[in-house]
This record gives structure tokens, sequence and C-alpha cells, in this order.
């Protein structure tokens, strides 16, 4: 309880569309509690052959109870629906904007494939909360105690023993059947991430799978892990059975109870006789509000569970916080760039991957940082795009700590060029767009033309249209670090962090596109963070690089080699 009240304190809920649904639903199973009534009355009336006209009160209300019954239920699934679709699109937002900020480093606390799990199976569960919790208890409670007051006025006795009837069935039965379905909802949802976190690694490493001759394995695994999940989901639904077949047997248990209490009752003169009909033949319909119990259970219990993990997302620390009162970072042209002392390490990480670094940048310079892997080459490009924090020392922009600056605001100054950058199953004018979403094609077409895509773009069949495909499976690999660059590039970040650029690449290609970087980039400051080293020594005599900075342990080894702060390239 205390966990679903923390999720639903962060989600917008409306009472007002939420109350009127449940109305129309009162009243949907009161007019078929309603009609049952009115034709069992009119029924046992017409058998004594009244005039006509004596009957014509009955004959109405069936058929308006008839019609209203169906009138009712379309405009309860109508409000229900609306309220429980508006709570939804609110969670939704809520969770991705609570997902946004722990991007990258708080992202591998969740497999990916249960991560969508969450955001897609568990929000979607969230919306049984109004449909089939709250709407069906609360019409469940209301409807009984009318079925139980409308029988109680007939035949006082007849009422208590429905209002004894429905009491025992709806503990009875919803406890029946959560016992029957007990492994199958504590299970259910985590086999589903399960499931899901298998079929995406799946797809990801479908090629490696292949060619290692381990895709007929994986995807053994995968059906044995389906099969549990249908067997769960077995499980659940012949629970769900289980209770309607408890339901229609104490339904039917109850009605014999009622000819027991109610044919004494019509001898002794208590009870008209066209009043058995309504005693006997009310409980049936009154019953409908039991079916409804077994679900309310079975369904706020997957809500739980759904509840706890989106709130495993929403309640996870952001690794790197904003500050409560950021400050404005707007520098004029190409800022200068310090680390101080810096000390970093990523989230769960037992011990830094940065220990006392210091590094300038000034304007424009363009630095190179080698290293091995594992050396903290990464963690230092983290850091200057403050995905990662320090936890000693600073880092300044033109004297600015970023610590006291919102993350998106440094790295509107400080770009990245990732190690593999995504590519979006779109156009390619759409990915580039991210960068700048009101830029124009004049704008993306200078973009790429400085970073050497120009050529590519004029042969693609629809230019800045062309799809691109999933993960960028029209480009290679080194067209997709072009469009890395040409992103930032678009969104004119003055200073670049080149992370791994040329990873996966042959070596002549890895060179040609470490040049075109390094040309595109001439009028900002560039960090190249590399593990080659046999090419730099020829990009510092063409004036492409001024220093080379190689990184051991998670320390600065000293300068490979330098050239003057501001040397002309």
């Amino acid at each position: 309880m205390s966990d679903l009240r923390r999720l639903l304190a962060l989600v917008p809920v409306d009472h007002r569309r939420g109350a009127v649904g449940v109305l129309w639903g009162v009243l949907s199973l009161g007019s078929g509690v309603g009609l049952m009534a009115c034709a069992a009355w009119l029924i046992s009336r017409a058998a004594e052959q009244p005039p006509v006209l004596t009957l014509t009160f009955a004959v109405v209300g069936v058929r308006a109870l008839a019609l209203s019954r169906a009138a009712f239920r379309y405009l309860e699934r109508l409000a229900s629906h609306d309220a429980a679709f508006r709570m939804l699109a609110a969670l939704r937002v809520r969770v991705h904007t609570a997902l946004e900020p722990l991007a990258p480093a708080g992202l591998p606390a969740f497999r990916r494939g249960d991560l969508l799990s969450r955001l897609v199976d568990d929000v979607d569960t969230m919306q049984d909360l109004p449909l089939r919790v709250v709407g069906p208890a609360v019409t469940a409670a209301v409807v009984g105690a009318g079925s139980v007051l409308l029988v109680g006025l007939v035949l006082p006795v007849a009422g208590a023993v429905l209002a004894a009837a429905l009491v025992v069935a709806g503990v009875s039965v919803p406890l029946a059947t959560a016992w029957a379905a007990r492994r199958a909802d504590a299970a259910l949802a985590a086999e589903r991430g399960r499931v899901a976190a298998d079929v995406v690694e799946l797809l990801r490493c479908l090629p490696d799978l292949v060619v290692s001759g381990a895709v007929a394995d994986r995807l053994d695994a995968l059906e044995r892990r389906d099969r549990a999940l249908v067997a769960l989901t077995g499980t659940q639904a012949g629970a769900a059975g289980l209770g309607a077949g408890l339901a229609a047997l104490l339904a039917g248990a109850t009605v014999w109870v009622m000819l027991l209490v109610a044919v004494p009752a019509v001898r002794g003169g208590e009870l008209g006789g066209v009043w058995l009909a309504v005693v006997v033949l009310v409980p049936l319909a009154a019953f409908e509000v039991v079916q409804l119990l077994p679900a309310v259970l079975s369904s706020w219990r997957r809500v739980h569970r759904a509840g706890a993990r989106l709130l495993g997302v929403v309640t996870t620390p952001v690794p790197v916080p904003d500050p409560a009162a950021p400050r404005p970072l707007e520098p004029a042209g190409v800022p200068h760039v310090r680390l101080r002392g810096v000390a970093a390490r990523w989230p769960g990480q037992a011990s830094p991957a940065l220990v006392g670094v210091d590094l300038d940048l000034p304007p424009r310079r363009h630095v190179a940082v080698v290293g091995p892997s594992g050396a903290g080459k990464s963690t230092l490009a983290a850091v200057l795009v403050r995905f990662v924090d320090v936890e000693a020392g600073a880092v300044t922009v033109d004297g600015v700590d970023v610590r006291t600056v919102a993350g998106d605001d440094v790295r509107r100054v400080v770009g990245l060029c990732a190690q593999e950058p995504h590519v979006f199953d779109s156009t390619l004018r759409e990915n580039l767009r991210l960068a700048r979403p009101g830029a124009s094609d004049d704008d993306l077409l200078d973009a790429l033309r400085r970073a050497r895509l120009a050529a590519w773009v004029e042969r693609l069949p629809d230019g800045l249209g062309t799809w691109l495909g999933e993960r960028g499976a029209a480009m290679s690999g080194g067209q997709r670090q072009r469009l890395a660059l040409a992103r930032v590039l678009l969104a004119d970040a003055p200073v670049v962090v080149l992370d791994e650029p040329t990873a996966n690449l042959d070596p002549a290609t890895a060179d040609a596109l470490v040049r075109d970087l390094l040309d595109a980039a001439r009028d900002r400051t560039v960090v190249l963070v590399t593990h080659r080293l046999d090419d730099l020594d020829a990009l510092r005599a063409e004036g492409l690089l001024d220093e080379v900075v190689q990184v051991r342990d998670g320390r600065l080894d000293g300068r490979l080699s330098a050239a003057p702060a501001g040397a002309p390239r």
C-alpha cells in the first residue's frame, strides 16, 4: 500500500472523471438488478391475467431498464477508459522524465529488455487500477447494498440471507482465486520482464550468435522461458475460471436458500405470491457483483507489483543531479576548460576511474587522450560532458564549476560524439534534427558538408528524406561517426569530445575519419579520446593536433607530444 501511494503521488489522477465512470458502472449494474426484479414481477403478475393496463408500468420499466443497461455500460466504458488513459499518459511522462537523468551512468542497473518491459507492460498494467480495481470494487459494494435493500423491503429475512450470501461469496471467492493464482501473480510481471530482456538481447546479438553457432542454444533457452511464462498465464486463467465457477455455484445455492425462506413466507401470508419470483430471482442478478471481485483482487496484486517495479525506476537516485539553483553558462565564443585534481568513478565502481587529473584546454586547443582499455579515457570524456560528477577536484568552463550548472547547459557547450552513436530508425533529416529541432534543410546540409558527408547524401535516393533503418543499418561505421559529428556541429557546441570515433574501423578508414573530424572542428576545442597511437605524430605535424596526453590507471602519465597553445593549424 505504501509503495502504491508513493507511485500515485507522482501521477495526477483525475478523480472527477474516475467518479463519473464509477457512477455509470453503478447505474449499469443496478439496471441489471432492476431489470431482473421488474421482469420477475411482470411475469408473475401477468400469470394472474389482470387487465393489461395494470401491466403498462412494468412493461415500460422492463424496456427502459434493458435499454439503459446497455447505454450505461457504454458510458461507463467511455468515461472509465478516458480516465485510465489520461492517467497512463501522465504516468508515462513521469517515468520517462525520471529515466532521462539516469542516462548513461544509472542505466546499467537495469537490463535493457527488462527496462522496456517496465516502460510498456508495467505502465499498461497500471490502467487496471481504475478499470479493474477501484471501479468494480465500488460498483460491487453499492449495487450489492442496493440489492440487499430491495429484497429486504420485500421480505426482511430474505434480505438478510442475501446479505450473508454476498458477504460470504465476496470474501471466499476472491480468496480462493487468489490462493490458486498466488504463484502466477507473484512471478508473472518479473517473468515477462525476463522474456523481454532475453528477446532484446537475442536480437541485438544475433549477428555474433550466428557467427559463433550459438543461435539454437539461445532459442532453446528462450523457448524454455516462454513455456514457463505460458504456464504462469495458464495458472492465472485457471484461477479466474475457478472464481467464476465458485461464484455461479454460490449463486445457485443462494437461490435454493431463498426458495426455502420465501415459500413458507408465501404460505404464511407474509409475502404475496407475485413477489416470490422477485425474491428468488434478484440474487441471480445481484451475484454479478461477486463475479467482479476475483478479478479485483488479482488485478490489485498485478497493479501493486507493476507499481513496485515502476518505483524501482522512478526512485532510482540520479547519479548526476542538477543543482537546486543552477547558474547560467553562456560563454562568449569558445570557452576555456580546465580540470584540476579531478577524481571520478562510475556508480557502483569500487575504486575511482580517474585520480588527480589536471588538464588545461584553452580555446581551440586540439588534444588527444590516449591509453589502453580501462585506463579511464571514456570516464574523462563522461566527466567533460557531466555524465559523471567529480568526487574531488573541479571541472570549470570559463571559471564556472560545472557542478553548479544544469547538465543540459553543460552539454550545450561541450558536445559528445560517442563511441557507438545511436541512429534512429527514421530519416536522415530527423536524425540530424535531434541536435536542433528547428534546423532548416540548408543548415542540415551545411553540417553534413563540414562532416564530409555531402557527397554521400547526394547519392541517396531521397536525400535528407532517406530512411536510415534500425540502428543505421543503411550506413557504414564511418558514416555513423560522421553523422554524430554533424549533430555536434549542428548543435554548435564550441567544445567537442570525440570518444573512440574510430572503434571497429579498419586503419585506413580510421585515419581518414580522424583527419576529417579534426579538420571539420578547426574552430573549436577538441578532445580526441583514442587508443590508437600510430598516426598521432602525423596529425600533429599536419597541424590537426596540439597535444597528446596519455592516461594510465586513471592518471595522466605525461604528455607524449605538445605544441604551443594557439599554434596555427
